[in-house]
């Protein structure tokens, strides 16, 4: 079950030329930096670019090669923007309907109560969206794309016209859509926390031209992308909550290679979340020794070091099984003999949930 997109697309200085197997399940997240070419991919596999050259196929079905061109509206699919582009003139109950009239009754896969639930809808219903906060007409536009009943949804940077607060709002009704609802979803982004934090799978898009596509703790990890070379280099851990510790306010959360303590989190024991690692907050030493403001140190193996700068190295680290990333001196390097297949520990002076 996959989604084959191959474009070229040459536009003066600007060029895309992409070649994708994606999987149609979970979110991938197309991730880079702005101008790389995301969007236009975007558009692209929607069908508001048409072009010569191109091939689409959902699932088998194909929605463009070089004998047919299936329309956007045609296409089974959901499109949600920047901006949440609300008409204006239509409470949200009447917004949300513009999406569930297109489809025939008889071909819905997605109930309306079911959307109205999973995005909290029920108070906002009569109002109009001009009294909406940012967070809340995303929500409405979330649950508008839904409604059309779409096999693939495509979110184009849907948090990126909301501030800090906002993003803290929607984030969790994004971690419900991919978790309760079937839908596979493409997520254009540029930062690394709502990456994390939502995605499944990986593409890494820079000037126009795929750099790395895979499951995303291991693209992550790839310490030969600039990716990880850059001040935000980090690593995707997913945990499960032990217990809370509510005399300190912390979590003690388990992993495959160990434990970690973070800030008391909302989850319940026994659920799970995402982690965020970053590559300078993992020290490695030759023994088990901590100290008192550091995790419990965890077992890891060396697999790869990578120049990071004239006075840095990066090193991959494999935690039984779990990829980390350290960014440490090459005289520390030196100094603890570290080479693919040494043994050593790790203490994870920090892990964050991204988003919170």
């Amino acid at each position: 079950m996959t989604i084959e997109a191959r474009f070229r697309v040459d536009r003066g200085s600007f060029s895309l030329d992409v070649d994708l197997m994606l999987p149609s399940r979970g979110v991938t997240a197309l991730f880079g930096p702005s101008g790389a070419g995301k969007t236009t991919l975007l558009r692209c596999i929607a069908g508001l670019e048409r072009l010569t050259d191109g091939c689409v196929a959902f699932d088998g079905e194909v929605w463009q090669d070089g004998r047919r061109f299936v329309p956007t509206h045609r296409r089974s699919l959901g499109y949600v923007f920047q901006e949440s582009s609300l008409f204006p003139h239509l409470s949200v109950r009447a917004n949300m309907e513009y999406g569930w009239r297109r489809v025939p009754a008889a071909e819905r896969r997605i109930g309306w109560d079911e959307v109205v639930t999973l995005f909290d809808l029920g108070p906002l219903l009569n109002r109009p969206p001009e009294g909406l906060s940012g967070g809340e007409r995303q929500r409405v536009a979330l649950a508008r794309a839904l409604l059309t009943s779409p096999r693939l949804l495509l979110l184009d940077e849907p948090l990126s016209a909301l501030d800090a607060a906002r993003k803290r709002e929607i984030l969790p009704y994004l971690e419900r859509l991919r978790d309760e609802l079937d839908v596979p979803m493409l997520y254009v982004s540029h930062s690394h926390d709502e990456v994390i934090r939502l995605a499944d799978h990986l593409v890494l898009i820079e000037a126009g031209r795929v750099r790395a596509a895979g499951p995303l703790a291991e693209t992550l990890a790839r310490i030969d992308l600039a990716l990880a070379q850059g001040i935000d280099a980090g690593t995707m851990i997913e945990a499960t909550v032990i217990a809370h510790d509510e005399a300190w306010h912390l979590s003690r959360l388990a992993f495959a290679g160990g434990e970690l303590r973070v800030p008391r989190c909302g989850r319940a024991p026994g659920e799970r979340l995402r982690l965020r690692v970053s590559a300078r907050d993992v020290t490695l030493t030759r023994t088990p020794v901590g100290d008192g403001g550091v995790q419990d140190p965890v077992p890891v193996r060396v697999t790869e070091i990578a120049p990071a700068d004239a006075a840095h190295v990066l090193v991959r680290l494999d935690a039984a099984g779990v990829p980390l990333l350290a960014r440490v001196t090459r005289w520390s390097a030196d100094r603890l003999g570290l080479a693919p297949g040494v043994d050593v520990w790790a203490q994870i002076r920090s892990a964050s949930s991204p988003g919170t």
